[in-house]
């Protein structure tokens, strides 16, 4: 399915959320997530199905200065 990770397309196999980070070889560890604008909180990745055309925003923190 294609969708749109951090704003560039990609086709990806996963369904859902978590199964999306897995495949990006994202540790899902202090990250935060978005689908289609809305957060999308660590404990309901699982139950996050994926569509054609979303929208996935992965953001981790990083230190600055």
């Amino acid at each position: 399915m294609k969708l749109t990770v951090n704003g560039e397309e990609q086709r990806v196999k996963a369904t859902t959320l978590a199964a999306l980070l897995d495949e990006l070889d994202y540790a899902p560890d202090f990250l935060a997530t978005a689908r289609n604008g809305e957060l999308v909180p660590a404990g309901e990745r699982v139950l996050c199905t994926l569509d054609e055309g979303d929208r996935i925003e992965i953001l981790s923190p990083m230190q600055g200065g």
